[in-house]
């Protein structure tokens, strides 16, 4: 049978993967798809580079627009990033009849519902299992393999750069910023982290996590999206203290009111399998109503573990590519007309629990002012922590934990507590998920 033609957008770290481990595997991967899958084209800035990555093996252009539009290509895999010319070269494979495989959570998070809505109309597939947490086959495991559960909720660590300066923080007591300067310096951050670190990257994947479990079109512009950047080492330290372990999770929970769609950094009891994923790994726990919870583990970046998603992919792409494309998995798992309107809600409507930590005066009558503004506005303590003041010392800290209430109710309830004048400084709050 004719091999599958593809064409390559990109051979940087991921692309090498691609090509290497498809070179590598291809009688195995040939024997699952049915057909050969060939890379007929790569397209880079950098000429040379690709060809001594390719050895000749393939056609290298410069141009990208010439793969995308060569009749002889079948599939496209776009490995660029961002938002500009990668969704142009996207929307050009599409519309030339080419299905399409991509790695780019910012570009499907933005602009998925537009390229899935083009890909629909012409007939060709968009696969993007490699947008979400690298090798780890959580698209298909949401689309596919959980299709018969009410999906509940979702959370998951699916940011290994913040992992890693997290597990450092709480293994060496490193503030923040020493930590990100060690990260760069093993590679495991950028120059640029910001998407990292801000939690923007793990949001993209979060929105498209919860598209596929809700059946909602993407909304990245609703999800909260809140970094690492503030956590103090003495919250992580704390936090240690009550049994608990922080780390930046994206969350999703359907309720009866709406899709709470959140990024931030979160405090999991720390006897959860997935409070003990450590250095640059990640983790999705995901919450079925028929199968209870599933954790799913492993590398979520890197050469070899994205190409893996990449390539599998590209072996389903070859298997349904002569099927009938109402007979195929949708894009978003339910059908394109079935998508819920139901809505992504405010942060101030979401409810979980709290951790609050204050610097107060070491003086009697404190707790007491603190504890009464909680109960004014209905939110009830489940454990506390009051530190000794270190010798000579006139403040403190205190360390509450709260039972579930609406984070409105929490921020007003803060506003009222930086205001007594027993109380130095802005409350840290952090978010609790008991992940149950």
């Amino acid at each position: 049978m004719k091999p599958i033609k593809v064409g390559l957008l990109g051979i940087g770290t991921v692309g090498s993967g691609t090509f290497n481990v498809l070179k590598r595997n291809q009688l195995e991967i040939t024997r699952r798809a049915g057909r050969s899958i060939e890379i007929a084209m790569v397209a880079d800035l950098n000429v040379e580079r690709a060809r001594e990555l390719t050895n000749g093996e393939c056609e290298v252009v410069n141009d990208a627009n010439l793969v995308v539009s060569n009749p002889d290509i079948d599939i496209v895999i776009e490995l660029i990033g961002g938002y500009g010319i990668a969704k142009d070269l996207v929307m050009k494979a599409i519309a030339n009849g080419k299905h399409v495989v991509t790695a780019n959570k910012a570009l499907l998070a933005t602009h998925g519902n537009e390229i899935f809505k083009a890909a629909e109309e012409k007939g060709v597939m968009v696969a993007f299992e490699a947008a979400v947490a690298g090798g780890i086959p959580i698209i298909k495991a949401l689309r596919e393999g959980l299709t018969a559960n009410r999906i509940q909720w979702i959370a998951g660590i699916i940011n290994g750069t913040t992992n890693f300066i997290l597990s450092e923080m709480r293994d060496k007591g490193l503030d923040f910023a020493a930590v990100l300067k060690q990260a760069q310096e093993l590679g495991y951050a950028e120059a640029d982290p910001t998407f990292d670190i801000e939690g923007v990257d793990a949001a993209h994947k979060a929105t498209i996590m919860a598209s596929i479990a809700y059946g909602i079109p993407m909304q990245f512009d609703k999800a909260h999206v809140e970094g690492i950047t503030k956590l103090q080492a003495s919250d992580i330290r704390y936090a240690e203290e009550l049994g608990y372990r922080i780390k930046l999770l994206g969350i999703s929970k359907r309720t009866e009111d709406g899709i709470e769609l959140r990024v931030h950094p979160t405090l999991i009891p720390e006897k959860r399998l997935i409070a003990n994923v450590e250095g640059a790994m990640n983790a999705v726990l995901v919450h079925g109503d028929a199968v209870g919870a599933t954790l799913y583990y492993g590398k979520g970046a890197g050469s070899e573990p994205t190409a893996s998603a990449v390539i599998a992919d590209l072996v389903d792409i070859t298997r349904l590519a002569t099927a009938d494309p109402e007979h195929r998995v949708p894009y978003l798992a339910f059908q394109s007309n079935s998508l819920s309107d139901l809505p992504v809600l405010p942060m101030a409507e979401i409810v979980t629990s709290y951790y609050l930590r204050m610097h107060v005066a070491d003086k009697p009558g404190v707790l007491a002012d603190v504890t009464r503004i909680l109960a004014d506005l209905t939110i009830s303590i489940d454990a506390m922590l009051q530190k000794e003041p270190a010798e000579g010392e006139t403040q403190t800290d205190i360390i509450i934990l709260t039972h579930q209430t609406k984070e409105k109710n929490i921020v007003a309830a803060i506003e009222k507590i930086e205001k007594l004048d027993s109380v130095f400084g802005a409350v840290t709050k952090l978010r609790l998920e008991e992940l149950s």
